[in-house]
């Protein structure tokens, strides 16, 4: 695997096993524990940002953009959240980090579930936030896919990301926020869309989250209609060692609810605090 370090933005990129480079930025020096933050669909690790300086006072922080999205390279064809998520293993095992504590959103929360399912013993600690453990029927997402396979651009998905991520608030008023968003998306490549629109139908978490060990928090949104709150409450029934919060956000909890989600974050991965 090769790395490549852009000095001035800090964001480095390493190439996995299959091809695929995939861009990270770590927070800190590895002289605290690490947690790892993976991002929802159509975003890259910037979405973080307002977590950063909060977070970064207790760990060191590594952010990557999941293959297909952000600065990570966009393969042709169809993804699935079991490549998405041994590409997390690879970027561990390259920076030599035994074990880390996980907090994944939306997508990086299929990321989160496979890890604790198949890689439990690289995790301390799990966070699970506004994601689902299916999200079917499989009809919607091939129609999306089609959609884009046949000249559908990012402007098409525009709007249905904004008002399913944001409150109708936020996005009339074009907060800044809002804005950093809807230029995240009108970045994102097309191919990397349908593909990772490919790993998000084909993922099926409902059998298997049982298996799950670690110690994990999961957060819903009351109005949260991309992951309804039901389906977190699907996933805490059967991952025994599990708490559940709720906050009246939407789908980016991180955002929306951003005080309230930190204080769970760090209460949770901080016994003492």
């Amino acid at each position: 695997m090769e790395n490549n370090t852009n000095m001035t933005s800090g964001i480095s990129f390493f190439t996995t096993g299959d091809g695929c480079r995939i861009a990270y930025k770590v927070d800190g020096d590895f002289s605290l524990p690490v947690l790892v933050l993976s991002n929802s669909i159509a975003t890259d690790f910037s979405m973080w940002d307002g977590q950063i300086d909060n977070f970064s006072k207790y760990f060191t922080i590594l952010r990557f953009d999941t293959r297909g999205n952000g600065l990570s390279d966009a393969p042709i064809g169809d993804y699935s959240i079991d490549r998405m998520s041994l590409d997390v293993v690879a970027l561990l095992d390259y920076l030599k980090i035994e074990k880390i504590h996980f907090l994944g959103l939306s997508l990086g929360g299929f990321i989160g579930q496979w890890l604790g399912i198949h890689s439990p013993e690289r995790i301390h600690k799990l966070i699970l936030a506004n994601t689902s453990a299916y999200l079917g029927p499989a009809k919607l997402w091939n129609e999306n896919i089609d959609l884009l396979n046949n000249g559908k651009g990012m402007a098409f998905f525009e709007a249905k990301f904004l008002e399913g991520w944001f409150s109708k608030e936020m996005v009339q008023e074009e907060e800044t926020i809002v804005w950093l968003f809807r230029k995240m998306i009108r970045r994102m490549s097309h191919i990397g869309l349908a593909g990772s629109y490919a790993a998000v139908r084909d993922a099926d978490f409902r059998k298997t989250d049982v298996l799950i060990p670690n110690e994990t928090l999961i957060i819903a949104g009351k109005n949260d209609q991309v992951t309804i709150a039901e389906h977190s409450e699907q996933i805490h029934a059967v991952v025994r060692n599990s708490k559940l919060e709720v906050l009246p956000v939407v789908h980016f909890s991180n955002i929306e609810g951003k005080d309230a989600f930190e204080n769970l974050v760090l209460a949770f991965l901080n016994d003492d605090l």
